[in-house]
């Protein structure tokens, strides 16, 4: 699958969120801004597992319906692999 530019540039912001944590317990940074910082990263890289899976999704159902094949079993794995990724 190639990734779109906006799904690289979303995970090297992350990777900067995450440089950013590393400096900010180097600093001795209390660790409530810490937490905070690292479930803001968090929820970024959900955000971008929710990103890849649905244009994945959405790129093979239509290859399928192009190809006449069924599509429910690719969106019970979508499901499942967002429910596991949690």
């Amino acid at each position: 699958m190639e990734y779109d530019k906006s799904v690289i540039n979303r995970l090297r912001r992350i990777e900067g969120q995450i440089k950013g944590v590393l400096g900010m317990m180097e600093q001795g940074k209390d660790c409530r801004d810490i937490v905070t910082q690292l479930s803001a990263a968090r929820n970024a890289i959900d955000r971008t597992m929710g990103v890849i899976v649905s244009t994945n999704l959405e790129q093979c159902v239509r290859e399928n319906i192009i190809n006449g094949d069924e599509t429910e079993s690719l969106v019970k794995d979508a499901v499942e692999l967002l429910i596991k990724s949690r």
